[in-house]
């Protein structure tokens, strides 16, 4: 199903140029030229091993023992009442609620010593969506200093440049909260809001979102094409506008923005309906699971990075949010109730779906959220943050499968061997998509992080 929204216009019912540069974030003059030819510079290297990006961003931060990394020797209060299985990895063992992906775990690649400086989620948030701590937000309202940067699929778009028939960043979700506010990192930051996300949200029961969609009153998107023919009129009033560069960069995003609105191939792409219930049932029909069927649809349409938000809030339901992994109490009951199957579910379609269609080979997939959980549990029967040592999962885009990169102590407290930061990790990844060190100072900016290179 897909939903049009509302925007207000003072255009007396019109559909004002204005109204459609705000569907997607697009009302951005900070465009250039250059942006507009990047594109162009990619055909002219060799092709990546890679060519798109799913992100499953666990927000709240996914117990690493309870997931990728279990202590089954670590003493009680430490290892947590569930017990190690085997996988397909002689190497790898998981949580025995991961039955699915630890039959899956000769697809994918786990790194075991993630870490970083901060334990609050919306500072811990911006560090691992952009790579840097600059201009993050704490909880407590607090802005660090510095501008914040362009998050990953931000990157990505800006060095891919402006694509006339579909976005190149997707984010499936809303905005990021921690407490009553929004953290920083998740959008175009330095780079602008041309490089925003274009987001979509799905509604069990209800359908896909598109609330960057927005339209004038009684304005439907099969209704936009008769718009335009008006627009065209109105056009030859402003004809003298159009011999400015600014308005000609307008222009590419007006009929990006009708294009995206009125073709229905590209407005097909989300529809999840389509797909077998075989197959939509493979995959869950909870929130999590219709995401990860419609980042793969996105992919198949070109979209270069898709991040699927796991919730848009950290805290659970209880707590006023969405089922965020931040469980301070019952985190066991919740997590075997509802986070761990899903999760297991979910992931283990989109691996499966993603390589029976030949795509899991050009699609790298990122499982991680912004730390972990104590590996020591509190008296709520709960874990608390962790930023010092986490897990992550890395899958396809031709990069190697079946490694365990790096290690934590007995206890999971801190990296043992190989520390990798989140900079390395998504560094990593944007070099196999074609991201590479040249294309990045190209628009003037830089790696952050270092290749994690057994990986690749």
């Amino acid at each position: 199903m897909l939903e049009a929204g509302r925007i207000r216009s003072v255009n007396c019912g019109r559909l004002s140029r204005r109204s459609l540069l705000q569907i997607g974030g697009l009302g951005a003059l900070q465009v250039t030229l250059a942006e507009l030819l990047h594109s162009n510079v990619a055909s002219a290297e060799s092709a990546p091993p890679a060519k798109s990006v799913i992100l499953l961003w666990l927000w709240g931060g996914p117990s690493h023992l309870e997931s990728f990394d279990p202590k089954p020797a670590a003493p009680l209060e430490y290892r947590g009442p569930y017990a190690p299985i085997a996988t397909t990895n002689p190497g790898l063992q998981v949580c025995e609620l991961f039955p699915k992906l630890a039959a899956r775990a000769h697809k994918y690649s786990v790194i075991r010593s993630m870490n970083h400086e901060s334990n609050d989620h919306g500072i811990a948030g911006t560090i691992s969506l952009t790579g840097s701590i600059q201009g993050a937000r704490s909880l407590g309202g607090i802005n660090l200093p510095g501008q914040v940067l362009g998050t990953h699929g931000s990157v990505v778009s800006k060095v891919d440049g402006i694509h006339a028939r579909v976005p190149r960043f997707v984010t499936i979700g809303k905005k990021l909260y921690q407490g009553p506010q929004y953290i920083t990192g998740d959008e175009g930051g330095s780079l602008g809001p041309i490089h925003d996300p274009f987001r979509v949200n799905y509604v069990p029961g209800t359908g896909v979102e598109l609330p960057d969609f927005k339209l004038i009153d009684g304005v439907t998107a099969d209704g936009l094409s008769h718009r335009q023919k008006l627009l065209e009129r109105f056009d030859q009033l402003t004809r003298f506008m159009e011999t400015s560069a600014p308005a000609q960069r307008l222009d590419v995003f007006y009929d990006r923005a009708i294009s995206l609105l009125t073709s229905p191939e590209t407005r097909g792409v989300f529809d999840v309906d389509k797909e077998p219930v075989k197959l939509r049932n493979s995959y869950g029909r909870h929130h999590f699971g219709q995401c990860c069927l419609l980042a793969r649809r996105l992919i198949e349409a070109d979209v270069r990075f898709v991040q699927v938000n796991w919730s848009s809030h950290v805290e659970g339901s209880e707590d006023g949010g969405d089922w965020g992994w931040d469980m301070h109490d019952r985190y066991f009951q919740i997590f075997q109730d509802r986070h761990s199957w899903q999760l297991d579910q979910a992931m283990s379609a989109l691996l499966d779906d993603l390589d029976s269609r030949g795509l899991l080979q050009q699609t790298v997939v990122v499982a991680v959220g912004e730390f972990g959980r104590t590996p020591k549990i509190n008296p709520k029967a709960g874990r608390d943050h962790w930023n010092q040592c986490y897990s992550a999962v890395v899958a396809g885009g031709g990069f190697t499968p079946g490694l365990v990169i790096g290690s934590s102590d007995s206890l999971a407290e801190h990296p043992l061997t190989r520390p990798t930061k989140p900079a390395d990790l998504f560094t990593t990844v944007l070099q196999q998509v074609g991201i590479t060190t040249t294309r990045l100072t190209s628009v003037g900016l830089t790696p952050l992080g270092h290749a994690i290179e057994e990986l690749t």
